[in-house]
């Protein structure tokens, strides 16, 4: 028997696939982790005991970060894709992804799409006033790609975005030989009919990349991705410079108060309008929800 390190790449059924000592190990999981009402995650570090190809977790490392839809752990990335053309860019689930990811210690990073297709210095000038990094992109011209792969590169990503905005011709690009089908990254990387809302971690450019279903259907009133109002604000970081001199401070809700510092940036074009508008949407959503229900 032997007791290695090593991360969950892939969960079915009860079993875990570990990679550890440059080989892939078949787990399960010990019983005390049910009894303790602990699941163990795709991302996760773990400590597994083994003999011959076979294996048991027995101990969870400390979690960066833990989803429950979709459920992984430890994610580094998460890149936004949204195509300039064909279709357009919705920018308010880009917010809502960004402040998601930003709510979960997740490095959010917009990528628009499909850059040889059309106009998009508008949405640059948006993002520019952010804090999140921002790619343009072209899988046919090869545009941005390396910039990609160099943020894949030693880290856990996944990425999400409407059907049809071009994951799967992004990472075509970054991996000719997938041979990706447009639309589709299940068919190529193996998960059958029967797997569709497992995921699974795929080494690509030195990294991990994750096919990840659910995040696209992100809903604030699901008490699992719910933030609360007085959360909201820090997923904007472009208001942390102004939050602090709002005239009402904590209490402040920052979508149209008189004395508020983060309306004044917006009036002023420090902050970009579109942003505070998804900002403000957000807010309606979740205003009247509490901790406590």
């Amino acid at each position: 028997m032997s007791l290695l390190s090593g991360r969950i790449i892939q969960s079915i059924s009860g079993f875990y696939y570990v990679e550890a000592a440059d080989a892939v190990f078949e787990c399960k999981a010990k019983g005390n982790f049910r009894k303790k009402n602990i699941t163990p995650l795709v991302g996760d570090i773990v400590q597994i005991e083994t003999v011959d190809d076979k294996g048991t977790v027995i101990e969870i490392s400390e979690r960066k970060n833990a989803l429950i839809r979709p459920p992984v752990a430890n994610i580094d990335i998460l890149f936004i894709i949204a195509s300039v053309e064909d279709p357009k860019p919705n920018l308010y689930v880009l917010d809502k992804l960004s402040a998601f990811a930003e709510f979960h210690k997740i490095e959010p990073v917009i990528v628009f799409s499909k850059c040889d297709l059309g106009y998009y210095n508008n949405y640059l000038d948006i993002y520019s006033k952010s804090s999140l990094k921002t790619i343009c992109c072209s899988s046919l011209s090869g545009d941005g790609i390396d910039e990609i792969v160099k943020l894949i590169g030693g880290n856990i990503c996944a990425f999400t975005g409407n059907s049809g905005v071009g994951k799967s011709s992004i990472l075509n690009a970054i991996v000719p030989e997938l041979a990706l089908p447009t639309n589709s990254i299940s068919s190529k990387l193996g998960r059958g009919k029967h797997t569709t809302r497992t995921v699974s971690l795929y080494k690509i450019a030195d990294g991990y990349v994750a096919d990840t279903p659910g995040f696209s259907s992100l809903d604030f009133e699901n008490t699992s991705e719910r933030i609360y109002k007085e959360e909201l604000p820090e997923c904007f970081p472009e208001f942390a410079p102004f939050v602090e001199h709002c005239k009402f401070n904590t209490s402040c809700s920052h979508v149209a108060d008189k004395g508020c510092a983060v309306v004044d940036a917006v009036n002023k074009g420090i902050i970009a309008k579109e942003r505070h508008e998804s900002y403000v949407r957000m807010y309606g959503e979740v205003k009247n929800l509490n901790k406590w229900d």
